[in-house]
């Protein structure tokens, strides 16, 4: 097996100041591991589905949103439930329904990773 140095330096060319000064600038572990769990949470199929369909949708009850992304209602409230716990969805109840809704950062990290196919939120009149 040969191994590809196209991506490594040819030689030792560490700039140390700026290195260090990049490096003194980076958030603590615990400060990213909150993002990092939103990203995996955004990188499930099913789950990003989901989310642009809230992205969408706005506000959904379990069972709108099983029917959106044609899953059934116990694969949605799964990954709902992993939304949730990774801060990307909220929810509330209304008598007898749960509803579902995206909150800001699950917004701001689901229109970045959509991107163009973000579709804005659909006002119910």
């Amino acid at each position: 097996m040969s191994i590809d140095r196209g991506d490594e330096c040819d030689l030792l060319c560490l700039d140390l100041p700026h290195a260090e000064e990049i490096r003194a600038g980076l958030p603590e572990l615990p400060a990213v591991e909150p993002a990092a769990a939103a990203a995996r949470a955004l990188g499930d199929p099913t789950r990003l589905t989901m989310a642009a369909a809230l992205y969408s949708g706005g506000e959904l009850c379990v069972c709108d949103l099983s029917w959106v992304v044609g899953q059934a209602q116990n694969l949605t409230s799964h990954h709902l439930r992993q939304l949730k716990h990774a801060g990307m969805v909220g929810s509330r109840r209304d008598g007898r329904l749960v509803m579902y809704a995206l909150t800001e950062r699950g917004r701001t990290l689901v229109g970045a990773v959509l991107g163009e196919r973000a579709t804005p939120a659909i006002v119910r009149g």
